[in-house]
């Protein structure tokens, strides 16, 4: 019989997080009425993120340590997702800017049905702590061109806390082309074009320094990503054969 929830945490160069963040998703799994996979996806990294997360799969049978050779969250991110085996597959960054104790907010009965849940920042309920202003209005900048681009209406596409039913995982994450930062919102592009139902939770979120994004880097790829969706669906990429 499957698990009941799969966490997916994809991993890049977390050596320093990794062992704190994972000690507490254990905690939290072993607590819960229900079975849980957690799954920790290296991905690229020049530190001891990989060793690390195979000590732990070595200890805890709940853990699989998985290795994609090539950086890139969103390739992070498929290779879990499509590896796992929960009924409800949720992706949960290293930094666990998000209560760990939060995941039961996207499972039933306190979700309400969804194929894909959102962890947001921005809707009523939701609390922001520590995030300096210039991060926070950046962050609604690019969510501005999201809404306008490829998704109105979604106020935070770019958190990094997101559940999916299993179905909804296995028909979107063979679809995805975008190996980076950028990838959910062509996830989330695809579900709507397939008709899902995608909701948005409110959470707490508390800002870490250690983000992976780096503004000036990443913010030219971020945005010409949005117009490669929009190409790719004028191209026929996502359409259902």
């Amino acid at each position: 019989m499957p698990p009941l929830l799969s966490i997916i945490v994809p991993a890049h160069n977390e050596e320093t997080r990794l062992p704190q963040s994972v000690d507490a998703i254990l905690e939290f799994v072993q607590a819960q009425p229900y079975e849980s996979e957690i799954i920790i996806v290296e991905n690229g990294s020049s530190d001891h993120t990989a060793q690390i997360s195979q000590d732990y799969a070595s200890r805890h049978p709940e853990i699989q340590a998985l290795q994609e050779p090539v950086a890139g969250k969103g390739l992070a991110v498929r290779r879990g997702m499509l590896a796992a085996k929960g009924d409800y597959r949720f992706i949960c960054d290293a930094d666990l800017s998000m209560p760990i104790d939060e995941v039961n907010l996207f499972l039933p009965p306190q979700a309400p049905p969804f194929d894909v849940a959102i962890a947001s920042r921005e809707i009523p309920g939701a609390v922001r702590y520590d995030e300096p202003h210039y991060r926070h209005l950046i962050g609604r900048a690019f969510n501005l061109l999201v809404r306008i681009v490829t998704l109105p209406g979604l106020q935070d596409t770019q958190c990094g806390f997101k559940c999916f039913r299993a179905e909804a995982a296995e028909e979107l994450f063979p679809l995805q082309t975008i190996a980076g930062w950028t990838f959910d919102v062509e996830i989330l592009f695809i579900a709507r074009k397939r008709g899902m139902k995608i909701i948005e939770i409110p959470i707490n979120w508390y800002f870490n320094s250690g983000s992976r994004v780096r503004i000036l880097r990443d913010s030219a790829t971020m945005f010409a990503d949005l117009f490669r969706i929009r190409l790719n669906n004028l191209k026929g990429v996502y359409a259902k054969e």
